[in-house]
């Protein structure tokens, strides 16, 4: 049986264990608990009624929370699961599969996921009408390299070193995660990814973006916006000290989404090499982790 009593004493606990205050977990149970008592789609057809059959470890909606927070935060092994819940490793990969969907459900519901695709400058402004500024990065999460070479190649990151996959990242100045791109192979170049998305293209104009040194062109191809982007060094000169104040001034600034995506890489399942064998999961993941970060940031506002 799973006792969580010493973490809903502890703060530090709670929040070493599952990313979340004792506060914040208790109001996200609410409807945790309700939509965990709304029939799933892969239990529609189920011909044992809900409540019956074999009791599991997990046997309350709080200790699924802690369960699937804990996953989250923590990213432990599905060995190491079974092997302190008393079960088979095949039921916590069950468990997982089931309570990430929920979980994703519940973050939907209090509106804290990021968008994952916008379509027009009118759905921009509908979706974030007090936005006036925007923080766009791409953030990099290393994998297990790919037995196939095709694969490899892919998603090989040169910058990285090592085989990774990428997001693009947008944020606001409060350091919340407003947009998630696609997931995309670690070689593919920031640039690509945010014309692929056509983020630049869906930003107002006057929305002024703040973007570093991966985007640059980014300018030229939209000269109707509003784009600060580092200068690069030219070939065997200097920046002027003028150049140089500038580039500090716009780094200053984009440190906001650096820090969001620290924020979102505490839960260890998106900042240690991705064991998830499926694409899928990989992206619900990472959904779910900006979720959990914009979650505590309106909290804690």
């Amino acid at each position: 049986m799973l006792n969580l009593n010493p973490c809903l004493k502890s703060n530090r606990l709670m929040t070493a264990l599952t990313g979340l205050t004792i506060a914040e977990f208790q109001k996200l149970l609410c409807d945790f608990q309700t939509f965990l008592l709304r029939p799933q789609e892969e239990f529609k057809n189920r011909q044992r009624q809900p409540g019956g059959g074999r009791h599991h470890t997990l046997s309350t909606p709080q200790q699924k929370l802690f369960f699937i927070l804990f996953y989250v935060k923590c990213y432990p092994t599905f060995d190491l699961l079974a092997f302190f819940l008393g079960v088979d490793r095949s039921q916590p990969c069950r468990w997982v599969q089931q309570y990430l969907g929920i979980l994703q459900q519940v973050l939907g519901h209090q509106l804290v996921l990021p968008v994952r695709r916008i379509s027009s400058v009118s759905e921009f402004l509908t979706l974030f009408p007090e936005v006036k500024e925007v923080l766009i990065d791409a953030t990099e999460r290393p994998i297990q390299r790919p037995k196939n070479k095709e694969k490899q190649k892919a998603n090989y990151s040169g910058k990285k070193k090592r085989h990774t996959k990428k997001n693009l990242v947008v944020t606001d100045r409060k350091k919340g995660v407003i947009f998630l791109g696609q997931t995309h192979e670690g070689k593919k170049h920031d640039k690509s990814a945010a014309d692929e998305a056509g983020i630049f293209e869906q930003i107002p104009e006057d929305v002024t973006c703040w973007a570093d040194k991966g985007f640059t062109g980014a300018q030229s191809d939209h000269p109707q916006k509003v784009i600060h982007i580092p200068k690069k060094k030219p070939p065997g000169k200097e920046l002027s000290e003028e150049e140089k104040e500038k580039n500090r001034h716009i780094g200053r600034i984009r440190i906001k989404v650096e820090h969001a995506i620290g924020g979102v890489k505490r839960f260890r399942s998106v900042s240690e090499i991705c064991r998830n064998k499926t694409e899928q999961l990989g992206d619900q993941v990472m959904t779910i982790a900006c979720g959990l970060w914009n979650y505590h940031l309106e909290q804690a506002a």
